[in-house]
């Protein structure tokens, strides 16, 4: 997304803060999915992994010039948050996979 962003207005316009709020919340949802931990670790784990795909993902975006530098602290607290939200999903997606 930041390489397509870095050449198209568009996507760093429109596309940058859902795309990586989605991407956060994607990797949170994976991870307690894949761990099954119970709601408290997953929702932790959620975040971190939200938060930390977000920071790499800005980082990135601020050196190409493509962001300003405050969105490295406001994008990865929103992500983190959006993060533990996918990693609680992923919890009850791990606990239905569970029932069947």
């Amino acid at each position: 997304m930041i390489l397509i962003g870095h050449f198209s207005p568009f996507v760093r316009e429109q596309v940058f803060l859902f795309g990586g709020m989605m991407i956060s919340a994607v990797a949170g949802y994976l991870y307690a999915m894949d761990f099954a931990a119970g709601f408290g670790r997953g929702i932790l784990g959620g975040a971190m992994a939200g938060g930390v795909c977000a920071l790499i993902g800005i980082a990135a975006s601020v050196a190409l010039g493509d962001t300003p530098a405050f969105v490295i602290a406001l994008g990865t607290a929103i992500s983190t948050l959006t993060g533990a939200v996918g990693g609680f999903w992923g919890e009850i997606a791990a606990r239905m996979q569970r029932m069947k």
